[in-house]
């Protein structure tokens, strides 16, 4: 499987929007709930988690969408992508939409979470799978348990 070569680069599909990873993800997911089915368009969002500080826009200036609430959604402004996000809270990560990347072949989910929620056929080759998130508690574990299988 082909590996995360840093810095990275993407963007969203228009091009009018783009950005740069320097630090590799802290924990790569996939969300089946029906927020992010609804929003993605899709059975699923992906996400890596990518350490505030190795996370920059270069180019253009996304705006907040989806449902303007605590955790705020970024999308272009023109082509309407959903990019990344920024939960409330947790200011030292943003969750990037990995298939902003102009390379995302090196994505793999390592946990799946709101399964309660997913489409019936839909499938991840994700490690962990969650009726709902974990535990906050579980994230430092999840975390480290991902670290070690990208050394």
């Amino acid at each position: 499987m082909p590996t995360l070569t840093l810095p990275a680069e993407g963007g969203c599909r228009c091009g009018r929007v783009r950005l740069k990873i320097s630090a590799k993800p802290l924990l790569t997911m996939a969300c089946h709930c029906t927020g992010c089915q609804l929003m993605s368009s899709s059975t699923y969002s992906l996400s890596a988690a990518i350490p505030a500080d190795g996370f920059e826009i270069i180019k253009g200036e996304p705006v907040i969408g989806g449902l303007h609430g605590a955790s705020r959604h970024y999308f272009c402004g023109y082509c309407m992508t959903w990019m990344f996000t920024r939960p409330e809270g947790l200011d030292w990560f943003v969750n990037l939409r990995p298939t902003m990347l102009d390379d995302p072949a090196w994505f793999r989910p390592f946990i799946e979470t709101w399964t309660s929620e997913k489409l019936p056929w839909a499938t991840t080759p994700a490690v962990h799978s969650y009726a709902a998130p974990p535990a906050i508690e579980e994230y430092d574990g999840l975390v480290a348990e991902y670290a070690k299988t990208q050394a």
